[in-house]
């Protein structure tokens, strides 16, 4: 097992993948090398002796500057570096965009919608229009849950605060991010579940949905209703006569959308469980299939490797607007724009947000980019597709589900039990992670550490994700747990 790993050849620093003690003597690139100081699992330490403002290098490219001389062998970190990023930024297209060489067809068994998509669940959502009808909306789920059976995969509420007393762009997306779910092929029936009165009310919402199938979609507004908890009950049992009639069958890959969450949770991220995502994607990709990269503040400082992989001029330019807007949406609020890593990234070895994009970007693989989302707009181009969405993991998730993901891969170092409304694939990017939480985690990557290729792994990853496609349950759907949220920006009247 190798201790330590030197991403690129110009790198200036390596990363323990193992804990090292002090005094551990190094071998690399012919040079003995002794540790002057502990360097804990995922951190980085000098491989050559570095000046006050130097450039810290790692994956090949800057990721800070030091703040004082470090000195070679000596851990590198928060305590003597720091990040070298700017606020708003120019750039120049410089197109470095290659188109993946296509491979076999394969198929999942999934459900075929009437709309052309194609869903890898079959269940009933309750979405409500407003946070005032949450309880109910539970109350209903809880009181439907005889009727899952057969070919219903589970029946599900989504609460959230919203749908009233907002302004401008917050109910314009809280629209939008409803109708998107009402929509989503996941959902073989829903259930609107309004109050009456609210702004974003079921007659409002019905303009964002569009044309409709009232076999699949049933409304009931609260105020109008003597019993809404027992109506909706049977609204339900209309929707489970419907959903237990569709059945799984094969489906061409091609037809997959995939999230890819999390931008890196700790130092072993960039180097095992993003690249494996980025292998899966290029994987998917390559049969016609398509992925969707958010968290655009985890993007900060490795964009213009984004931008150069655009196929065109007007992506590169959607691109510098996905990332100039969100920096814009900082400074609104007189928010420091680089207030990132986390506490927990940063007891995970990442010290700078440049440190924490570049592992970030290792889950776009190596395809081009066909297409720039705005927040709560669809999938509309197959390929790697960028997503606006904030690093907020229950948002992001959220939103890569409401642009038509079916499933959401999310990497992670530090383990979460969270759900989205889409199977949510857990994958740790090392096994003392994986092996604690067993009942979290999905998928381990940690075992690249122990001499497993990542083409291995990739393509390990991709059987795992048609097996889910084709049903097999995530942990957190074994749990039961479903999740979603709305990002705000604005005013609460």
């Amino acid at each position: 097992m190798e201790k330590f790993i030197k991403i690129h050849p110009k790198d200036n620093v390596a990363v323990a993948l193992t804990p090292l003690p002090a005094k551990t003597t190094v071998f690399i690139d012919g040079q003995e090398l002794l540790l002057s100081e502990d360097i804990p699992q995922g951190h980085k330490f000098a491989l050559s002796d570095l000046g006050p403002g130097e450039p810290v290098i790692k994956y090949g490219h800057p990721i800070g500057l030091t703040k004082e001389t470090v000195k070679a062998g000596a851990w590198i970190h928060v305590h003597n570096m720091k990040t070298a990023l700017g606020d708003l930024l120019t750039y120049t297209y410089d197109r470095q965009a290659s188109p993946l060489s296509p491979t076999e067809e394969c198929f999942f068994q999934g459900y075929k919608r009437e709309d052309g998509r194609a869903g890898v669940r079959n269940e009933i959502w309750i979405i409500p229009t407003v946070g005032c009808v949450n309880n109910v909306a539970q109350a209903i789920e809880r009181g439907s849950q005889s009727l899952v059976q057969g070919n219903i995969d589970a029946i599900a509420a989504f609460p959230h605060p919203y749908g009233c007393s907002q302004m401008g762009d917050d109910q314009e997306n809280t629209r939008k991010i409803l109708a998107d779910l009402i929509r989503h092929p996941n959902a073989g029936g829903v259930l609107v579940l309004g109050l009456g009165c609210e702004n974003s009310n079921i007659e409002v919402l019905k303009s964002y949905i569009g044309s409709y199938d009232d076999k699949r979609i049933k409304f009931l507004s609260c105020q109008d209703s003597e019993d809404e908890i027992s109506e909706g009950i049977h609204l339900i049992r209309e929707l489970a006569d419907y959903v237990s009639g569709l059945e799984r069958e094969p489906v061409s890959c091609d037809q997959l959308i995939i999230g890819m969450k999390c931008g890196g949770s700790d130092g072993l991220s960039g180097i095992t469980a993003n690249p494996v995502v980025g292998g899966f994607s290029d994987l998917l990709v390559s049969k016609g299939g398509t992925t969707i990269l958010t968290e655009v503040p985890e993007m900060f400082g490795a964009e213009t490797l984004l931008m150069n992989r655009c196929e065109n001029k007007e992506l590169f330019e959607k691109t510098v607007d996905l990332i100039n807007d969100f920096k814009n949406y900082f400074k609104s609020h007189n928010q420091t724009i680089y207030e990132n890593p986390s506490p927990g990234n940063k007891k995970g070895g990442i010290s700078t947000l440049e440190d924490k994009s570049l592992g970030c970007t290792q889950k776009s693989g190596s395809a081009p980019v066909r297409g720039v989302l705005s927040y709560g707009e669809q999938v509309k181009e197959k390929g790697l597709n960028l997503l606006s969405a904030p690093g907020n993991d229950l948002v992001a998730s959220t939103a890569l589900a409401a642009s038509g993901a079916q499933i959401v891969l999310f990497t992670t170092g530090r383990g979460t039990p969270f759900a989205s409304p889409v199977p949510t694939v857990k994958i740790s990017s090392n096994s003392a992670l994986f092996h604690k939480k067993e009942n979290w985690i999905d998928f381990n990557c940690g075992s690249m550490v122990d001499g497993k290729e990542l083409s291995e792994l990739s393509a390990e990853l991709f059987e795992y994700v048609i097996a889910v496609a084709s049903g097999e349950k995530v942990k957190s759907e074994k749990a039961g747990f479903h999740d979603m949220a709305i990002f705000k920006q604005g005013v609460t009247l």
